[in-house]
């Protein structure tokens, strides 16, 4: 009796369920009965592929994380401390940084706002010993920089020239007297500093032809000149100015502050990259600086090559960040953009392009980890930064070119943040060396002979 219930009752479940007009209608066009039969001979494999066929299928594909670390070297280079910092930073990031970046990056404006967040994370001067910097691996320095230009490499530029330029220069070149004095307000982000060397006439040809002077009067110095594309110059209450000397013909670093007399500085304005970056254009009229303001170490431009060769390897590690930026946010997008009823992820040439751009970001990944490490064991050269330079930055505009090509004209507005990579990626293919200058070091490293002119 009581199966004859159960029978009744899924029976009634099944009249309640069942369009009565649709079926009428569809058994008009086939054998009902025949059909029934044919359906309950499948097995399982054979039903759910007709289910699948059909698009009736109720559950929805799990798809694999959207990881651009792909040889999960960060999980085996760093301990626990180290990784629960990367991680603390990212999420600093997405929650922070990512919902408000485009709008400034729009109006190329900077979000102060952030900078008071950012102290909180301990992170600037990262690999210097004392002063309150934390003293942590470069390899380390390095995966923070490629997490900050993986959401916006404008603001891994202005955390650089803070962190790695300005700081550097004092840490490098600077007396102890100095490095009490400036890096531990700089660690905290109290005092902005930047960095000047490239000139309106002169950029790859600093090494020997800096037209900004400096010349020693009394206990003064006295500098003439301009500098451009001043990262963070609008604004920084410190900056580290290089100048020939008149009289020696040398390098010298100077600290200037901003409300020196004779200092001035204009924004530079209509950028297409790296908006939010506050370049600025520095001219420096008869511009008095203490002598106990200048970097009392840096005596010609080897001690500013110094300082170089170690911001160049976080200019690659930019490079990688820019690129999984563009590639996570691209592969996002092919996975629920739909064409001809189903995800372009699915396509074969969408696929094919996914891969080339995974390939390069993963080469890039694997060569600044060993450079890194080469830095941390006190081994690396100029040429070793200069090659990771070259090739991250050759390699980012590919991955960055073919983000934006699976995203077809969405890819070209900033709402689906691959725009902003498209366009960095340009700033970063020159700065800090272009790839003519880095190249010609690498090639004097391996074949012994000078191209330089």
């Amino acid at each position: 009796m009581a199966n004859l219930f159960s029978s009744l009752k899924n029976a009634y479940q099944l009249f309640k369920s069942v369009d009565f007009q649709k079926l009428e209608a569809l058994s008009k066009k086939v054998d009902l009965p025949k059909m029934v039969e044919t359906i309950s001979s499948l097995d399982e494999k054979q039903l759910q592929g007709m289910i699948k066929m059909m698009g009736g299928s109720s559950r929805k594909k799990e798809l694999p994380p959207i990881e651009g670390d792909f040889y999960h070297l960060g999980d085996e280079a760093l301990n626990d401390e180290d990784r629960a910092l990367q991680l603390k930073v990212r999420t600093f990031l997405e929650k922070e940084v990512k919902p408000i970046v485009n709008h400034y990056w729009n109006k190329a404006e900077f979000p102060f706002e952030i900078i008071p967040k950012l102290a909180e994370l301990n992170i600037c001067g990262l690999t210097y010993k004392g002063y309150g910097c934390p003293g942590k691996s470069n390899l380390m320095e390095g995966i923070l920089a490629m997490e900050m230009a993986r959401i916006d490499t404008s603001l891994s530029t202005f955390f650089g020239v803070q962190s790695g330029l300005a700081m550097g220069s004092i840490y490098i070149c600077g007396s102890e007297e100095q490095k009490r004095k400036w890096l531990p307000s700089m660690q905290k982000f109290e005092t902005i500093g930047a960095f000047g060397l490239t000139e309106p006439e002169v950029g790859s040809a600093a090494a020997g032809g800096l037209t900004t002077t400096c010349k020693k009067v009394g206990d003064e110095w006295v500098l003439n000149g301009q500098k451009k594309w001043i990262g963070n110059a609008t604004f920084a209450d410190i900056l580290v100015i290089w100048a020939r000397d008149e009289d020696s013909g040398e390098v010298k670093g100077f600290i200037v502050k901003k409300d020196n007399p004779g200092f001035a500085v204009e924004k530079m304005e209509n950028k297409m990259a790296l908006r939010i970056v506050q370049n600025g254009l520095i001219t420096l009229t008869d511009c008095r600086v203490q002598e106990v303001d200048r970097l009392q170490n840096a005596n010609s431009f080897k001690d500013t090559a110094k300082v170089l060769q170690m911001t160049r390897a976080g200019v690659a590690w930019q490079a990688v960040g820019c690129a999984r930026g563009a590639y996570e946010n691209a592969l996002d997008y092919t996975r629920t953009r739909k064409q001809f009823g189903k995800p372009i992820a699915s396509f074969q040439l969408i696929q094919n392009h996914l891969v080339e751009m995974l390939s390069n970001l993963t080469a890039m990944q694997t060569l600044c980890f060993r450079l890194s490490q080469l830095q941390d064991q006190g081994l690396l050269k100029d040429e070793h930064a200069s090659l990771a330079k070259v090739f991250c930055s050759l390699r980012t505009r590919d991955v960055v070119s073919k983000a934006r090509e699976v995203m077809g004209g969405n890819g070209i507005l900033l709402e689906y943040n691959v725009a902003r990579f498209v366009a960095d990626a340009e700033a970063i293919y020159s700065y800090e060396g272009t790839k003519e200058i880095n190249t010609l070091i690498v090639g004097r490293a391996i074949t012994g002979y000078s191209a330089f002119v």
